[in-house]
């Protein structure tokens, strides 16, 4: 079977024709609504990758990626909301602590959506976030800068830094409870409707059967860098969307170009070391963002003083741009990306 023939791959596409992309413009200022999120419950790609045994359908990377350019393409907040639960099936499906048992197979039914609260963790060896032991479980106490969807997920990962410099993730529900609360909803020049806001953590308590991972810093941080080292789907679905704007003559030799960078990225996504090449794979992502920025300014000036308006898709996927170019982002990526504009 084709990655294009995928059940999920047709499911994602009927999603998005018959839901996202015309309920898109009002998501972008309305924000996105549950019944979009129960859709993509429904449709069973937040179990894309997780275990058949525990209802999921162990599909391979392609079919993820494809799905996700997809989604991405036609609701970049949508997306992005949904996007987050791949982390915690993955973290999941990796451990073999007791939560797995309680909350693999809910997360890859599609049961429970799940966020994640751990991108601070990339500002180590400054700690936003620590923990420390406290009765039979776990006490958290700093900040959350950025945690997304709140309102619409169930649980969310969050991750904090042990004094001994250790990275411990654990579950929680997502809701204000003792010890954890939400800020007001952040207004964003893009992506204000995925519901992003920061969590204040004082004394939020877990018990050790809430944990998913606890490892050393220094072996769990390799696998996250891998993973922003190259371009992601999304930055090629909303490139591919701008481009649907334009005439075909105009939209063809960046289709082209798109084809290319896109085929190098996953070529590289797919190799069997995460870590090597890592020249190339942020030399690739910089083109990506800059196929991404073309098209999308394309598209604006296609569509002339109209795209000016907040009902103008053109608009909207410009916006959208402008976020993934720094979503994900590291001090790594940052400095690359940089050089690629810059030529310094």
């Amino acid at each position: 079977m084709t990655t294009s023939a995928h059940p999920l791959v047709t499911r994602a596409r009927r999603l998005a024709a018959e839901l996202l992309v015309p309920e898109a413009e009002r998501v972008d200022q309305e924000g996105v609504p549950a019944s979009h999120i129960a859709a993509v419950k429904r449709s069973g790609l937040l179990g894309v990758v997780a275990p058949v045994a525990y209802g999921g359908s162990g599909a391979p990377p392609a079919v993820l990626r494809q799905t996700a350019e997809i989604l991405a393409g036609a609701c970049c907040a949508t997306w992005f909301v949904q996007t987050q639960h791949h982390t915690p099936v993955q973290t999941l499906t990796q451990s073999e602590l007791p939560v797995r048992e309680r909350l693999l197979g809910p997360l890859a039914r599609g049961e429970l959506l799940s966020g994640v609260a751990y991108a601070h963790l990339r500002s180590y060896p400054r700690v936003p976030v620590r923990v420390r032991r406290e009765g039979g479980g776990w006490r958290f106490d700093g900040t959350v800068p950025w945690y997304t969807g709140w309102g619409l997920n169930d649980v969310l990962l969050l991750a904090g830094v042990t004094d001994t410099g250790e990275v411990l993730f654990a579950f929680a529900e997502a809701r204000d409870q003792p010890g954890l609360r939400a800020s007001a909803p952040m207004r964003l020049a893009a992506l204000t409707a995925a519901r992003t806001v920061s969590l204040e953590l004082a004394g939020l308590w877990l018990p050790e059967e809430a944990v998913a991972l606890r490892t050393r810093y220094e072996r769990w941080a390799p696998g996250d860098r891998a993973r922003t080292l190259n371009a992601g789907p999304a930055i090629f679905g909303v490139a591919e969307a701008a481009l649907s704007l334009l005439d075909e003559e105009r939209a063809a030799p960046l289709r082209a170009r798109l084809a290319d960078v896109r085929r190098r990225a996953y070529a590289l996504a797919d190799h069997p070391v995460p870590l090597e090449r890592a020249e190339e794979r942020l030399a690739v992502r910089a083109q990506a963002y800059e196929l991404l920025r073309t098209a999308t300014t394309a598209a604006v000036v296609a569509g002339g003083g109209r795209s000016m308006a907040l009902t103008s898709r053109a608009q909207r996927l410009a916006r959208e741009a402008l976020f993934l170019l720094v979503q994900g982002q590291t001090a790594e990526t940052r400095t690359a990306h940089l050089r690629a504009l810059t030529g310094s």
